[in-house]
């Protein structure tokens, strides 16, 4: 039989690609429904693949019915390889005559965004000084050995038990600072190098799962201070009414699970000095073990094999605990201090849909630089820099912060820096503000 001529023409033509409007991609956002998303003017479904997204179901997930484009830029380090399993995603585009950006959103300041990140680039300010991060780790283990060669040297009185506590929560709060680095891809050109330091640092040096850091850090980088979608806010409204708009919210809504008026006042007691010994030391253990993430267990072990076998010799188990214990509160003042003076006096909200570079600034505030500054926060006195490129270099972040801020003053958007201390106080006022504000619309309706 001979071929039919216009059949075989037929496969050489390429389909007509399916066109969309963002109301069509708003519409598939929802858990019950499909839910797409958009990326460089690219409608992908991702209904089945949130179950297999490396980063975690929950972030990308985040951003259905929305425009990921800055997201996505934000947090792949290898984009060309990326853009490759997603072709199976596609379904098609958005029409000719929709915008590239949703019809709510500052069209001007996400295109100058856009461009400055590629200045960015070009720039070379995304590329990591290796010596930078090798030096940082050795002072970690130099004060990490310091500790214990205190007590082995000086004995376990109270002085050198205090010195060694002392060290000892050092290491455990700038080995938080690096594996930040390593979990946001900063270090190394290649993903598998980051993540096997990620799991060394994280894992070995704090006894802490980078998976369970993974899944809760990314979802509060996709969307900072947006109730239900970034857990570092989810205390909302257990423990504290967070926010202007949430407190006015749970007022007018007459709950009460805390005395949220006092709650200025209580935040120096379950806050600061309670996160890592009474909450994240056990919660940890539950997430592995509940995930059946046995790779992070492996590592977290070591750690918790290394500093018994060091210090117990030398304290006995009362002493070991004691000191396990006055380093871990010691640590949790200084992590929720530093990482919520940044959060806590921002806007917090429902997701608004907002553009990215809006997103990030109303959600976060700069501390001024120093060196001590730099040192105590791991750089995270930079924390619009950090928001806006997550996977740039830490020691980069005081050269892109002029650009950011002509950004924000040619869009009229505002760029927030204070002093280390401002920033400490400023978390105590707006716990007390936002508990007033609970009050009056609790009292009021």
């Amino acid at each position: 039989m001979a071929p039919d001529p216009e059949a075989a023409g037929n496969r050489d033509v390429v389909p007509a690609p399916r066109y969309f409007t963002w109301d069509e991609v708003a519409e598939r956002s929802g858990r019950e429904k499909e839910r797409w998303l958009v990326i460089d003017r690219k409608v992908y479904n991702i209904t089945e693949f949130v179950r297999r997204h490396p980063g975690g179901s929950r972030v990308i997930s985040h951003y259905a019915g929305q425009d990921a484009t800055d997201a996505f830029m934000a947090f792949h380090l290898n984009k060309n390889l990326v853009r490759k399993y997603m072709n199976s995603l596609l379904i098609g585009e958005l029409s000719p005559e929709q915008p590239s950006s949703e019809p709510t959103k500052n069209e001007e300041l996400i295109k100058d965004f856009r461009e400055l990140y590629t200045t960015v680039e070009r720039a070379g300010f995304m590329k990591p000084k290796h010596i930078f991060f090798f030096l940082y780790l050795l002072h970690i283990l130099l004060m990490d050995v310091a500790a214990w060669l205190t007590l082995y040297w000086f004995g376990t009185s109270w002085v050198p038990f205090l010195i060694c506590a002392v060290l000892l929560s050092a290491v455990q709060a700038q080995a938080g600072w690096l594996q930040h680095d390593f979990g946001h891809l900063s270090v190394f050109s290649t993903t598998s190098w980051n993540h096997l330091l990620h799991h060394f640092v994280i894992g070995h040096l704090k006894g802490a799962p980078a998976s369970w850091w993974n899944h809760m850090h990314f979802q509060h980088h996709a969307k900072p201070n947006c109730y239900r979608k970034d857990p570092d806010i989810n205390m909302h409204p257990l423990l504290f009414a967070l926010g202007k708009i949430l407190s006015v919210e749970l007022g007018k809504e007459k709950k009460k699970y805390m005395p949220y008026n006092h709650q200025h006042k209580y935040f120096f007691l379950i806050g600061p000095p309670a996160l890592m010994p009474l909450y994240f030391q056990w919660y940890i253990f539950y997430f592995v073990v509940q995930r059946k993430k046995w790779v992070d267990l492996a590592w977290m072990s070591t750690f918790y094999i290394r500093i018994i076998l060091t210090y117990m010799p030398l304290l006995g188990l009362k002493g070991f605990l004691a000191l396990f214990f006055t380093f871990r509160f010691l640590e949790s003042n200084w992590f929720v201090w530093v990482t919520q003076m940044n959060h806590i006096p921002m806007h917090i909200d429902h997701d608004r849909n907002q553009d990215w570079v809006t997103t990030q600034l109303q959600a976060t505030c700069n501390v001024h630089q120093s060196f001590f500054n730099d040192w105590f926060s791991g750089h995270l006195n930079f924390q619009i820099e950090h928001h806006l490129f997550p996977m740039m270099p830490r020691h980069n972040y005081h050269k892109v912060a002029p650009l950011v801020q002509s950004l924000c003053a040619k869009h009229g958007v505002e760029y927030k820096s204070k002093s280390l201390l401002s920033a400490f106080a400023d978390i105590v006022y707006s716990l007390k503000e936002s508990g007033q504000l609970w009050l009056d619309a609790y009292l009021d309706h």
